[in-house]
């Protein structure tokens, strides 16, 4: 009887779930559409951004058959790496796979140095594209140099990374295949790491990508002007001019330049052809051009939306001036019709689930390289995660890597989930939380033989700040175990957040019928390179004992 309540809404997620994949994506009839943002109008028109959710540094290929564009975005320490996503008229989007299971599968020492959370670090600003049959993903690790994966199958798996140089500060990295077959690589520079940056620089690899085989030359430089900051370039050939497009000016206040050239070793002029002007949209840049089967351009970029993160919008592009105008005369649209397609199927990615099959849904990653006792799908209709054993000087829960989390999906939702804790010693908890260099979480915590409902909160945890607590009820268990071997107690509850305008309240309930609100409101803070996440934390301080856990039943994601 398990999962009635609802159910009207809940059939579609299910459907989605449950469906067989195909290359080009998810079946027609097993569309997820979002009660909270949906970018398609149903009238021929979008709304921006097309993916209300943190896909920072997007960029877009077309691929084989000419009507399915797949897009890749920054994924840094988060497991799985490299989202895959799928459209057919690039505002309906899904979540179809993961080029990175792990980081770096097939490197032991790296992948023991990912094993632990990296906030930050990893796999910076992508570029996927498609050459010769296969679909190739290019990025820069600021601190291990630059790495490809490819596939015939964008929605299936992917070939173990190849290091295609070594070394630190190589960032935003594309690849260029020229008309003779040779390959040429673009990328920028990290100051964190290399001490300079607002330069690109160009060197030939290997016709096969693998390798570099020239020497860089810096292409454009950015230093001492309005360009500072440029970085993030996409490499393109159009009409016999090489074109490099890239943002400048900085994340959150910067602009969008286009430069050519008759030689990809330039020199190149350039010219603005996307900014903020009189709209609402700060700092339009960094993505990707796609020249569609129906003789359209578009451009996919991201805006910087503080503690939401780096959300997608799609914009015309005019070539008529033989510069790429971006928008509205170089001005970000807000409603506009959508690009030409064959295919009317509204689609979202995922953000509800019910935990119903025995695979990790899309929407979730974790905060380092996986391991089986972070937690695991179950037969019974339930995701556990199991209780991290926080090392005895945490002073809070910046480093724990089995939080099981996902992106905002839009500037104002409610998250409700069901779930059971069950403890096997003292001072285990578990429940939800908004991550990110500040949090806060609402959990349940069991202290002898009963549980507390505590607000767990930090500023600055990336600062090793301390948490602090705040105890908002005494709960006695809902179960107890008759055995006599390792009995644990259990807390059945229905836990709430609820985010209007970055502001996180929470509620809780003993019967999913009746909530009360509690603790204090948080303000939501982005994480390190990132929005901020949501989804379920579970850990506990004790070295000895045996894991408590936490079986999420679902979680719904819904506008009340």
């Amino acid at each position: 009887m398990k999962k009635l309540i609802l159910l009207t809404a809940i059939l579609p997620m299910m459907a989605n779930a449950q469906s067989s994949k195909k290359s080009g994506g998810l079946t027609p009839t097993a569309a997820y559409i979002s009660e909270v943002w949906s970018p398609d109008n149903g009238d021929g028109t979008f709304t921006n951004p097309v993916i209300n959710a943190d896909y920072s540094d997007p960029d877009v290929c077309v691929g084989a058959s000419g009507e399915d564009y797949y897009m890749t975005a920054s994924s840094f320490q988060c497991v799985p790496g490299l989202p895959i996503l799928h459209s057919t008229d690039l505002v309906n989007w899904e979540i179809v796979g993961y080029a990175l299971k792990e980081l770096y599968e097939g490197d032991p020492i790296l992948k023991e140095h990912f094993n632990t959370v990296q906030h930050g670090n990893g796999v910076w600003a992508p570029s996927i594209r498609f050459h010769n049959g296969w679909y190739y993903i290019y990025w820069g690790d600021p601190d291990w140099g630059v790495y490809m994966v490819k596939t015939q199958d964008p929605a299936g798996e992917w070939e173990k990374p190849v290091c295609v140089i070594k070394g630190q500060g190589y960032i935003d990295t594309t690849p260029l295949w020229d008309d003779d077959g040779r390959c040429y690589l673009v990328n920028g520079w990290a100051n964190s790491r290399a001490k300079y940056a607002s330069v690109l620089t160009v060197r030939e690899l290997s016709a096969d990508g693998t390798k570099a085989i020239g020497q860089p030359v810096i292409v454009f430089d950015g230093n001492g002007t309005e360009n500072r900051t440029c970085e993030g370039p996409k490499f393109y050939k159009r009409d016999g001019w090489y074109w490099i497009m890239c943002p400048a000016g900085g994340v959150p206040t910067g602009f969008q330049l286009a430069m050519r050239s008759r030689s990809p070793y330039g020199p190149y002029e350039h010219k603005i052809v996307l900014a903020q002007g009189k709209t609402q949209v700060n700092g339009p840049h960094q993505g990707g051009w796609v020249h569609t089967k129906y003789g359209e351009d578009w451009f996919l970029h991201f805006q910087d939306k503080e503690a939401y993160g780096r959300v997608v919008h799609l914009q015309p592009v005019d070539w008529s001036s033989g510069w790429p105008m971006m928008g509205k005369k170089g001005e970000p649209v807000t409603t506009y019709k959508k690009p030409q397609s064959s295919n009317s199927v509204k689609v979202n990615p995922m953000e509800s689930d019910e935990f119903n099959t025995p695979t990790m849904g899309k929407q979730w990653q974790w905060q380092a390289n996986y391991d089986e006792k972070y937690g695991v799908p179950t037969a019974f209709g339930s995701f556990r995660i199991y209780t991290y054993k926080l090392p005895s000087e945490s002073k809070n829960l910046w480093l724990v890597p089995n939080m099981l989390l996902q992106k905002t999906p839009a500037d104002a939702f409610t998250v409700t989930t069901k779930l059971r804790m069950t403890s096997k010693a003292d001072g285990q908890f578990g429940g939800l939380i908004m991550m990110g260099l500040d949090y806060s979480a609402l959990v349940v915590k069991r202290i002898g033989d009963e549980f507390q409902l505590i607000q767990m909160t930090c500023q600055a945890a990336d600062k090793g700040k301390a948490q602090t607590d705040k105890v908002i009820a005494t709960l006695k268990p809902t179960a107890l175990d008759k055995i006599d071997y390792k009995p644990g107690i259990h807390m059945d509850i229905y836990l709430r957040l609820v985010v209007k305008d970055s502001k996180v309240k929470f509620a809780y309930s003993s019967d999913g019928k009746k909530y009360t609100p509690c603790g204090d409101e948080f303000q939501m803070k982005e994480g390190k390179w990132i929005g901020a996440k949501f989804g379920f934390v579970s850990a506990e301080t004790d070295p000895k004992c045996d894991r408590g856990w936490i079986d999420a039943d679902w979680i719904r994601i819904t506008k009340k």
